[in-house]
Order: C-alpha cells, then structure tokens, then sequence
C-alpha cells in the first residue's frame, strides 16, 4: 500500500495499567461474548473487568520496532478512511464525523465496558472510538494466517465501517431490532450488520484505489484472506472442532468475502444493503 498522511485522531493509552476493583458490567459482559466469538474463554475478561471503576495509572511504554510500524500504518489507514468517507459523504449532502482511535496495550476502559486485549479489535458506538492493542496483528498473522499490511488495514477498515453505521443510524436500529428478537433472530441480525460492514470496509478500498492509487498488487488478496480468516464457520472450527451456523454473528468466510468484494467492486453504498438481501 502507497498510504500518506498520518491522522490526526489518534489516541495513545498504551502505558495506562488498572489497579483497584469493582463491580462487573454489562459492556464487560457483552465484550466476554465477543471474546468467546474468537475463540477466548469468557471467564478470562468477566475476571478482567472486574477491575471496571478502578484507579488508572499511567506508566511508560516503551513500543519495539514492529509497533512503530504498526502504529504508523493504521494512523495512514485511519487518515486515508477519513478521506474516503469524507468524499462519500459530502457527495450526498452529508457531513462525515471522524472517529478517535485508541491504542491500548493490555486492557482498556470505552464507554462500552472494560475490555481485555483478547477482545480484539472493537469499535464502539456509544464514544464513537475504535479500540485496537496491536498484537491483535500477531495473533492476525500467526494464528489466523493472514498477513501483510492491507490485511491489517483491512481490520480498521471494517471498524470504521461500524462508525459509517453508527453515523446513518443503522447501529440504532439494530440494536433495537436485536433486543425484541430471540436469540437466533438477534444473530442473524448481528450477521448482516458485520456483512455491512465488510461491504463498507471495501468501499473504503475503491474510493482509496479510485481517488488515490493507494493499492498495490497483492493488496486485494490479503484483503480477502483476512476477511476469510475471521469467519465465524472457520473460528468455531478452531475453537470447538465443530460449526454452529444458527450461532454465527459474523457471518461465513465465503460471506465476508462476498461483500468485501461487492463494496470493492461496485464502490457504491446501495450495494451494501444486507439487510434487504434475500441470499447473504
């Protein structure tokens, strides 16, 4: 990737540590079940956030080489979506809001509940923030099997995807629509929110493609394999040896891909509506 400018919407926490306790909440619960959807025993974050409304201490952190690396890559990624949905935007009359994106190293406090790194990467609606500890990107390439640095772009693409959602009001609605559903409806509707968001995370890479020739070969198909990688029928192969498709909440490999590629290829908004597809 040929990226440029670095964002300006970065927010560093990696030297905050936690001491004290208190009591569990429900964004600490709700983000134990995202572990669990990766493969993370649960218990380890409901232990974690019992530390929620502790004291914050800040203490030096030192980044190796490979961080710095990382670090600079998703600030160009983050600068680069933000001129991207910027451009969408504003083209529609629209005037796109920027999301922060922490860095945490360990553990970190959102709006949303304490969360452990095992987490992985999260956005969250209520602060409007995106939430990344970079050695997600190890556990991407070693345990994942998905390399490279569009691989990791990817990943903030998706998240961001999630702030496009928040901004025109879809986030609301399904989180509306999930409550007063049973739990397998509530799934489904988890599944065509993150399919939506794969699809905006590709058209984040036509309009960076389009407008700014950012792309290199190669680029798209680590994209892909990324997108492939964190399916949920691959995850829960991983982690329980067998597949649960009434309990998927990010949909297929073969559906992430799909709509990373409908985005990327069409590059148009209307061709990410999941919710009115028939066949996802």
């Amino acid at each position: 990737m040929r990226l440029g400018r670095e964002s300006s919407n970065i927010e560093d926490r990696r030297g905050v540590r936690f001491k004290g306790a208190g009591g569990i909440g429900i964004g600490t619960i709700v983000l134990a079940l995202v572990a669990a959807y990766f493969g993370v025993d649960p218990s380890v974050i409901l232990q974690q956030g019992q530390q929620q409304g502790g004291q914050q201490v800040q203490e030096p952190y030192q980044e190796s080489a490979g961080e710095a690396q990382s670090r600079q890559l998703v600030s160009q990624v983050l600068a680069d979506t933000e001129d991207a949905w910027g451009q969408i935007f504003s083209s529609s009359g629209r005037t796109y809001e920027q999301p922060k994106l922490v860095l945490f190293n360990g553990a970190v406090e959102s709006a949303c509940g304490f969360a452990q790194a095992a987490v992985g990467p999260f956005y969250c609606p209520s602060d409007h923030q995106v939430y990344i500890d970079l050695s997600f990107y190890d556990e991407l390439r070693t345990r994942f099997g998905a390399s490279g640095d569009f691989a990791q772009a990817y990943v903030i693409a998706h998240e961001v995807g999630h702030h496009v959602q928040t901004l025109l009001g879809i986030s609301d609605k399904t989180q509306a629509a999930r409550a007063r559903a049973s739990e397998v409806e509530a799934n489904a509707i988890s599944v065509r929110t993150e399919l939506q968001a794969d699809c905006f995370a590709g058209i984040w890479a036509h309009n960076a493609d389009q407008s700014r020739k950012v792309l290199e070969a190669g680029d798209i198909e680590e994209g892909l394999n990324a997108a492939a990688a964190i399916g949920d029928d691959r995850l829960q192969k991983q982690a329980r040896g067998y597949v649960s498709p009434e309990s998927f909440t990010h949909g297929s490999s073969e559906q992430r891909v799909r709509w990373f590629k409908r985005g990327f290829e069409s590059g148009l908004m209307e061709s990410c509506d999941t919710f009115g597809a028939r066949q996802l």
